[in-house]
Parts: structure tokens; C-alpha cells; sequence
């Protein structure tokens, strides 16, 4: 078997790959890469067990087609250095030995039994489909995913958890301490349905999307999950389980309700947080008329920090507990320029929005305060 393809577009499409290769593998095969010529078409797949991503690039030539298993680590390091150029594969399909031919040399290497690798699991017949754009896919995962858990006790919470419905989809993720829900009114289902999506390939969406136009296909059973993009397709083992009530824990009819310029407050938080107490990061925001002020201690060291900001205020003052990277990490992941935050007292969550929605979109963010000791 023989083909010749281009040393960067092999490259870019391995690297992006090899993301999801772990490293260590409970199978050895799966330290490689699974290789299958078609008729002129070269299809890369990489996989842990759990999420199998595959891709695929024209070769510019190609002689018989055929499959085999090649070291990930080997293969890359050996393409990493080579400039833009055709590289002209020679595989022996009987003892898998590999020649790769360029302009100033050659590597040889020994391929493995492509047999040996696993299958991706199939859906079922129940499988439900739903379409949604790459860009609102992107925006919905790169909101939520700061905010799920590590939690060896409740897996359920260690994904996103997409609900989907008629009208709407909505992505949602928590701690525990932090709670993200962004509503996307653009995209919607034939049908109620709900699957909870691992972080590990969540994260590989993430970086695989920014690269990709137009719609992504998603099915999925009870089970799996299939990831149709232009350019990948990716099928993961889903987080088997029942979501809690995300609705039931956001307090409605705050009546303390402040809105302040987030990129000030980011700034402001930063400055003071350096002053809190390791252990607990506590900063304590005292809203009173048309300003808040943040302040920090570490009793400890003897340190504190206290700093005012504007902000448009009418309430009755009040005093709210926070944990300072928590609130920042929020923060962090609202685009808004200006952000609203209510509250109901300084025992129940606080419920931050962007003033200005981004269009058919409602991203709501929640994050349960800390005891304040007066």
C-alpha cells in the first residue's frame, strides 16, 4: 500500500487528534493511531475507550487501500519538524512495516494490527437527533465548562448537562458552589431530551470548534454520543444519571439588585482578594446606596484591603459574603459589558446576569455565599 499526502495537513489533523489519547492507556493499541486508506481518502482516528475522534484528509496519491495502527507519540514527533511538503508512505500490510519518504530522507517504523483496535460502540434505535450551529455550540460549552464539578461522589455534576427541548437548549453546569444555565433560543429539539456530556470531551469540542462552520449533528442514546462536524466526528461514553433540579436552586424576586461594570469590579476583586485569607479567599461586598465596597482580611497575617466602586444601588445596605476566584471566574466568563447582580439576603445565592443579553440567548450565573463572621 502506498499514498502521499501532505506533511502539514497530516500533521494539524493528527495533532488535533491526539488530544484525546491519555498517557496511560489500560490498552496498549491505544497509544497509537488507527489509519485507513479508502479510495484516496486517508481516515485518522484516536481514542481512550471512552471517546473515540476521528478525522479524515484527501491524499494527493494512492496506491491499494488498507489499515493500520501507527505510535501517536512516534509519528508526531517525527512530523513536527518536517516543513510543508508531500510525504510518500510505503506500508508492507503483511509485516506492517512503515517507510516514510521525504525530500532529504526517510523514517522507518513498525506499524501494529489495526484489528486490535476498538470498535466504536453503535447507537441504538431510540437515538434522538438534534442540529445545532458550531458558534452556539462553542458559546454554550465555553460558558459552562469553568463550572462543572470533580466529584468522585456525584458524577452526574462532573459534565454539562444538556436539556433540550421544543423551543430551546439550554447548557447547564454546577459545583456545587457555582451554577452556570445559558439558554439558547436558536437551536431546539424534535423532542424533550437530555444527555450529561463529560468534561474531557466537552473540552475537545471546545478546542475543536473555533475551526469549524456550519452545523453540528448530534445523536445520542442512553448511553453515547455522536459529534458530527465538518471536519471530526467524535462519539463519548455520556454520564449516566439524573441531573438535579437546576431551576429549584435559583432564587426568584431578589430585591437588592446592583448594576456595575464588570471589567472595574474584575479589577477591583483582584486587587483586594490578594489580602483574604488563603484558606478561604473570603471577600465581602457591602452594597449601600449607589456604591459597593469591597473589602478582604487575613486576620492571620494582619492584612486587609478595602476598596468603593459606583454602582447604580437603590436598595436597603447590605453585607454578602464570596469566595474572591470563584466570583471572578463567573465574571470572567460573561462577554457583557456591564453585569446585574441580585440579591435576596446575604444567606441565599447571588444571582449575576449580563445587563445586555447576547440575542436570542439568556445566560444566567449563580454562586452560593460564604459566612460572613459579623
Amino acid at each position: 500500500m502506498k499514498f502521499i499526502v501532505s506533511s502539514t495537513g497530516l500533521f494539524s489533523h493528527l495533532q488535533a487528534i491526539s488530544r484525546v489519547i491519555n498517557s496511560k492507556n489500560s490498552l496498549p493499541i491505544l497509544d497509537c493511531f488507527l489509519m485507513e486508506l479508502t479510495d484516496g481518502t486517508l481516515s485518522l482516528t484516536a481514542s481512550d475507550s471512552e471517546t473515540t475522534l476521528s478525522t479524515s484528509l484527501e491524499v494527493n496519491e494512492s496506491d491499494g487501500d488498507g489499515r493500520f495502527a501507527v505510535s501517536s507519540k512516534t509519528i508526531l514527533e517525527a512530523l513536527k519538524e518536517i516543513p510543508e511538503q508531500p510525504l510518500t508512505f510505503l506500508v508492507n500490510t503483511e509485516n506492517l512495516e512503515i517507510t516514510v519518504q521525504y525530500q532529504n530522507g526517510k523514517y522507518s517504523l513498525m506499524g501494529q494490527n489495526a484489528d486490535e483496535y476498538p470498535q466504536a460502540p453503535a447507537l441504538g434505535a431510540n437515538a434522538v437527533h438534534v442540529t445545532m450551529g458550531a458558534p452556539v455550540m462553542l458559546a454554550g460549552i465555553n460558558r459552562s465548562l469553568f463550572a462543572t464539578a470533580d466529584d468522585e461522589l456525584r458524577p452526574v455534576m462532573n459534565g454539562i448537562y444538556f436539556d433540550i427541548t421544543t423551543e430551546d437548549i439550554t447548557f447547564v453546569a454546577s459545583d456545587g458552589h457555582k451554577l452556570v444555565r445559558n439558554k439558547t433560543f436558536v437551536a431546539h429539539g424534535d423532542e424533550k431530551a437530555a444527555f450529561i456530556l463529560p468534561k474531557k470531551p466537552a473540552t475537545l469540542l471546545k478546542n475543536l470548534l473555533p475551526k469549524e462552520q456550519g452545523d453540528v449533528q448530534i445523536d445520542f442514546d442512553d448511553r453515547n454520543a455522536t459529534f458530527t462536524l465538518e471536519n471530526y466526528s467524535m462519539i463519548c461514553r455520556l454520564i449516566e444519571g439524573r441531573y438535579p433540579n437546576y431551576n429549584s436552586v435559583i432564587p426568584q424576586d431578589n430585591p437588592h439588585k446592583a448594576t456595575i461594570d464588570r471589567m472595574t469590579l474584575i479589577s477591583a476583586l483582584r486587587r483586594v482578594s490578594v489580602f483574604s485569607s488563603q484558606a478561604s479567599s473570603l471577600i465581602k461586598l457591602r452594597l449601600s446606596e449607589n456604591q459597593i465596597q469591597i473589602s478582604a482580611q487575613d486576620i492571620d497575617f494582619s492584612t486587609s484591603a478595602e476598596e468603593t466602586l459606583t454602582c447604580q444601588y437603590t436598595g436597603s445596605p447590605m453585607s454578602i459574603g464570596f469566595k474572591s476566584t470563584f466570583l471572578i471566574d463567573i465574571l470572567n466568563n460573561i462577554s457583557a459589558q456591564e453585569i446585574l447582580f441580585e440579591l435576596a439576603d446575604p444567606s441565599r445565592a447571588g444571582v449575576i446576569v449580563p445587563v445586555e443579553q447576547e440575542e436570542k440567548e439568556d445566560l444566567l450565573m449563580l454562586l452560593m455565599p460564604m459566612m460572613l463572621n459579623d
